[in-house]
């Protein structure tokens, strides 16, 4: 699904999700003690998308509860602190290259997938590869 963002069409990427979440995990000035509102994505370390596009994925990261933060209109981009223990959950499934492969290779063709269903996905392809049930 597109929606539409002070005139750019965005769509839901999750690699723009995984990089997201990567990026606010390894980078230790983002613990929760400060808030943080960055202006460009470049901020971020993401230079390849528009202010528009990591707006709308943080705050969709937000919403789903995978980012401590709030969802705002009015700034460039969202406010954020943290990951919180459903995005450390769900990075611990999508951080390994491979795992992370697989895990799309399995949604080829289908038109869209919730965000639960690709965390679900990732953890099995994370229990197959430790051999676990």
């Amino acid at each position: 699904m597109q929606v539409n963002i002070r005139g750019y069409s965005v769509k839901r990427d999750m690699d723009l999700i995984r990089d997201i979440l990567i990026l606010i995990n390894d980078d230790p000035k983002y613990n929760g003690t400060k808030e943080f509102a960055l202006d460009t994505p470049e901020e971020l370390g993401i230079k390849d998308h528009s202010t528009e596009e990591v707006a709308y994925h943080l705050g969709l990261l937000i919403e789903a509860g995978f980012v401590d933060g709030a969802v705002t209109r009015i700034l460039p981009m969202q406010i954020f602190r943290r990951l919180t223990w459903n995005g450390h959950e769900f990075l611990g499934s999508i951080t390994d290259p491979g795992i992370w492969a697989k895990t799309k290779d399995r949604l080829v063709g289908l038109p869209a997938v919730t965000l639960s269903v690709v965390a679900e996905l990732a953890k099995a392809e994370l229990k197959k590869h430790l051999g676990l049930p």
